[in-house]
C-alpha cells in the first residue's frame, strides 16, 4: 500500500513510525512532515491546510489510504474533499468534526442527550457573558467556541481573570474567529483522564488510558500548553470506571447517529474524573499529541488494519491487543513556550537518546536547516517517550534520555507520570 499522512507535529512522527512498522505499506509520505518524519518517510512540502493540493497529490501518486494527522484539515473538510475525488482517508468528515471545531456544538450535544458534563452557558455577546459571570461567580471555565491550538480554555479563579478572557476572546480576538462565541462553564474537580476510540459508524472500541500534563510548568502550574508530557496506562482507569467511559462513548455515538452523523475516525474524549463520576470536558476528532506518543507504541497490532476496519465498519471484528508494558513521554519545549518562542536552535544529542534501549524520540517541532543540522522549528520540539515494565520504570528511562539532548532554551516538566507513580 502507498500510504500518505498528514501532519508535521510529534503525533504524526508517531503515526509515520507505527505505520512504517505495517508489512502492507511500500511507500509512505507525509506533507509536510518534519526533520525526524523525514528518516521514515518522504516528505512533501503541501502544508497540512492546502486541501486541494494534497488532494491532487494523492491522485497523482496513486495513493491508497491518508491518514490525517491534526483537527485543521479534518474541520476544514479534507475527508469530504478527498471522498468527493474517490480517495480513501481516515478520519472524520467536516459535519463530524464539528465535534472538536466548535465547543458550542459539542456541549449541545453532550447536553441535548444527558451525556456527563458540566453544566454550562453559551454567550455570543460580550455583556452577556460578563452578566451570567457576575451571576454564577467562580470558579468558572471560560471557553473559547472554535479552534484556539489548545489554548482556548481559561480556568478563571478570580471574576477579573474571567473577565478579561471574555474580553481577550471577544474583543480583542486573540483566537480570531474561533472567540464569536464563549461557553461559560461550571469547573469541575477530580482527576483528568484522555481516553481515545476507533468509532467505525455504529461501533466503537476504545484504545489503550493515557493521562495528559496541560500545564507548562511542574505541579500543574503555569498557563495551559498543547501538552507537555503523557503516559499510558493510567492506574486511574479501574474496571468500573471503564465501563462507565464507555457507556459515555456510547452515548455519544447513539446521539450522533440521531442527528444522522456518521463517524469515521478516531473519537477522543478529554474526561474529568469527579465525585459523580466521568464528566466529559471536551472531544477531539483525531488522536491526541502527546497521547499519541504513548498510545500507539504500547499497540500490539498493525495500525493499517485497524484504519482500514474504521473506514469500512467493521472495528468489531478486530481484535486489539497491548503490550504489557507502559509508557512515558516528555516534552522538551522551546523558551518561551507557549508564548512566544525561539526557533532555529541547533538540537545536540538526539543519537545518543536514540540509542537507549526503548526509546524513541518522536519531532514535534523540528527542521533541517541549509547546513543539514536540526533545529528547532516549533513549541513542542521533542516528545522523547520511552516503554517500560511500569509506569516509574519508562518514566526513568524518558528522563534519561531527556537528559542527553540539548538546545538554547529548553524547558520540560520533571513530573510527567508523577501521580501515578505515587498511586
Amino acid at each position: 500500500m502507498r500510504i500518505l499522512i498528514i501532519g508535521s507535529g510529534g503525533r504524526e512522527h508517531a503515526l509515520a513510525w507505527k505505520i512504517a512498522q505495517s508489512p502492507r505499506v511500500t511507500k509512505l509520505f507525509c506533507a509536510p512532515g518534519n526533520a525526524g518524519i523525514a528518516e521514515l518517510a518522504e516528505t512533501v512540502p503541501i502544508p497540512a491546510m492546502e486541501i486541494d493540493n494534497l488532494a491532487a497529490f494523492a491522485s497523482a501518486q496513486k495513493i491508497d489510504l491518508t491518514i490525517v494527522g491534526p483537527e485543521g484539515p479534518l474541520c476544514a473538510g479534507i475527508v469530504d474533499f478527498f471522498h468527493s475525488h474517490g480517495l480513501r482517508v481516515f478520519g472524520p468528515n467536516k459535519r463530524a468534526a464539528q465535534l472538536e471545531g466548535s465547543k458550542v456544538f459539542s456541549k449541545k450535544i453532550l447536553l441535548k442527550y444527558n451525556i456527563p458534563t458540566a453544566a454550562a452557558a453559551i454567550f455570543d455577546n460580550p455583556s452577556d457573558a460578563r452578566a451570567h459571570l457576575h451571576r454564577v461567580g467562580v470558579p468558572v471555565v471560560v471557553k473559547a467556541d472554535g479552534l484556539a491550538a489548545g489554548k482556548g480554555v481559561i480556568v478563571a479563579e478570580a471574576v477579573a481573570e474571567a473577565e478579561q478572557a471574555i474580553t481577550q476572546i471577544m474583543e480583542r480576538k486573540i483566537f480570531g474567529a474561533a472567540g464569536a462565541q464563549v461557553i461559560l462553564e461550571e469547573c469541575l474537580h477530580g482527576e483528568e483522564l484522555s481516553v481515545m476510540a476507533l468509532v467505525d459508524g455504529r461501533s466503537f472500541q476504545m484504545l489503550a488510558s493515557a493521562q495528559d500534563h496541560k500545564r507548562a510548568l511542574d505541579g500543574d502550574h503555569g498557563p495551559n500548553t498543547g501538552g507537555m508530557g503523557a503516559y499510558s496506562p493510567t492506574p486511574l482507569l479501574n474496571d468500573q470506571l471503564t465501563g462507565q467511559v464507555a457507556g459515555i462513548f456510547g452515548q455519544t455515538l447513539a446521539a450522533l447517529q440521531f442527528e444522522g452523523i456518521e463517524y469515521h475516525g478516531v473519537l477522543y474524549a478529554g474526561l474529568m474524573i469527579t465525585e459523580r463520576g466521568p464528566q466529559v470536558l471536551e472531544f477531539n476528532c483525531r488522536f491526541g499529541d502527546p497521547e499519541a506518543q504513548v498510545v500507539l507504541p504500547r499497540m500490539n497490532f498493525d495500525l493499517v488494519d485497524a484504519a482500514e476496519a474504521t473506514i469500512d465498519g467493521r472495528l468489531d471484528r478486530l481484535p486489539l491487543e497491548w503490550k504489557n508494558e507502559a509508557a512515558v513521554c516528555v516534552v522538551l519545549a522551546a523558551g518561551g513556550y507557549p508564548g512566544p518562542y525561539e526557533r532555529d536552535q541547533p538540537i545536540a544529542g538526539l543519537k545518543d537518546a536514540a540509542e537507549l534501549d526503548k526509546v524513541h524520540v518522536f519531532h514535534g517541532g523540528t527542521r533541517r536547516n541549509a547546513s543539514g543540522r536540526i533545529v528547532t522549528d516549533g513549541g513542542r520540539v521533542l516528545g522523547v517517550t520511552a516503554l517500560g515494565g511500569n509506569i516509574e520504570r519508562a518514566a526513568q528511562h524518558a528522563y534519561e534520555a531527556v537528559e542527553r539532548i540539548h538546545f538554547d532554551g529548553a524547558h520540560f516538566r520533571r513530573d510527567i507520570a508523577a501521580r501515578a507513580i505515587r498511586t
